[in-house]
């Protein structure tokens, strides 16, 4: 009795529970590639493993025109295969096929039937799977049908991703578009006042108004490196010092070992304008911004100080939350992007209140896989 609830090495438990674990293993093996969307690439990675989740002889996947993918025996079936995915995309439901409409005249080739059922995202169909056996059970139809309900739902999640990433890159356009108008024209005509006072000064500033907006509206890569974030606020600070003189103070505390980190790109340029320009740009005494970037084991931190007016942290709250009524400049894009990329442990932390001043936080784990500078 005193050994009778003991687990014991090497038991999976009943026959139902194998089964269950294989198919959740074959699923999860199938799962990475479907959610990349519905390619050939992607097909000829988790056809198999759906093949082998069904136990049949042969499986395809097909979009809206052709087989993308067929594993297991029965390669010469390939063009009834695709005739069987068109019709049953026009029907839009499961459809059966049996040994008269496949007419194999190989000998033992056990693809004598088949069952294709339509892949549906939102109310599309993209798509079949499709299941080949010697002959069609009720029980393999509906296990089909619940494979396909699956592979749709990956391909929705695919789907989803590939809109929230259009999101993303829509809200970095938007977030260039804001740098233009309000601070093109401020730093031409901080520019303009220098041609003649002091040209060299005019020249050098002129020079670093071109690598800034070279680097903000660069058209490549998702992602760059901490240094070069930092280089182009760098830029950005002395266009806008040119502009505001001492009341505009800075200070820069940076560990070299935390510059080679990769960040989604304009991630800290934003926080850094818009402490410029709703932190200090009110204020009549001198405005002080720092910004610090340290190691902390196994992440960087980034912090974007000011001792300008502070804000309401509701405010912050409907910023964050991507309220489009407020006047800041990408908060919440720079919130979503970082929790996209690392997690939502990794959102934007800000310490605020009005006539307090505002300091933002920014962590960055300094590996992430997929997270890569794009040099093309």
């Amino acid at each position: 009795m005193r050994n009778a609830g003991r687990w014991r090495r090497g038991h999976l438990g009943s026959d139902a529970d194998r089964a269950a674990f294989r198919a959740l293993h074959q699923a999860s093996l199938a799962a990475p590639a479907l959610q990349q969307g519905l390619t050939a690439a992607s097909a000829e990675r988790a056809v198999k493993h759906l093949r082998n989740l069904l136990g049949t002889p042969a499986m395809a996947i097909t979009d809206t025109e052709s087989v993308l993918a067929w594993d297991g025996v029965g390669g010469h079936h390939l063009d009834q295969a695709a005739v069987v995915g068109l019709l049953t995309i026009e029907r839009g439901s499961t459809r059966t096929v049996d040994r008269g409409q496949l007419g194999c005249t190989t000998n033992g080739c056990p693809v004598r039937s088949g069952i294709a059922s339509p892949l549906i995202v939102e109310g599309r169909v993209l798509g079949t799977v499709q299941a080949f056996a010697p002959t069609t059970t009720a029980g393999l139809v509906r296990a089909t049908e619940e494979v396909a309900q699956w592979v749709s739902g990956q391909l929705e999640l695919a789907e989803l991703d590939a809109h929230r990433n259009r999101m993303i890159e829509a809200e970095v356009r938007a977030l260039r578009a804001q740098i233009s108008p309000h601070f093109v024209y401020n730093s031409l005509n901080a520019i303009a006042s220098f041609v003649r006072t002091d040209p060299d000064r005019a020249r050098d500033l002129l020079l670093e108004f071109a690598d800034f907006t070279r680097y903000s509206f660069r058209r490549h890569g998702e992602f760059t490196t901490l240094a070069e974030e930092l280089r182009s606020i760098e830029r950005y600070l002395l266009l806008e010092q040119a502009r505001f003189g001492d009341r505009l103070q800075v200070t820069l505390n940076v560990a070299p070992e935390v510059l080679p980190v990769v960040v989604p790109f304009l991630c800290i340029q934003p926080l850094v304008e818009n402490a410029v320009r709703h932190g200090l740009e009110g204020v009549e005494q001198a405005g002080h911004l720092t910004i610090n970037a340290h190691d902390r084991g196994h992440e960087a931190v980034i912090e974007v100080e000011d001792n300008g007016v502070g804000e309401d942290p509701e405010k912050v709250r409907r910023a964050l939350a991507g309220d489009a009524s407020l006047d800041s400049v990408g908060l919440g894009n720079v919130d979503a992007r970082l929790r996209a990329t690392f997690g939502d442990d990794y959102g934007l932390v800000v310490e605020t209140a009005p006539g307090a001043g505002t300091k933002v936080i920014v962590r960055v784990p300094k590996f992430a896989p997929g997270v890569t500078v794009d040099r093309a």
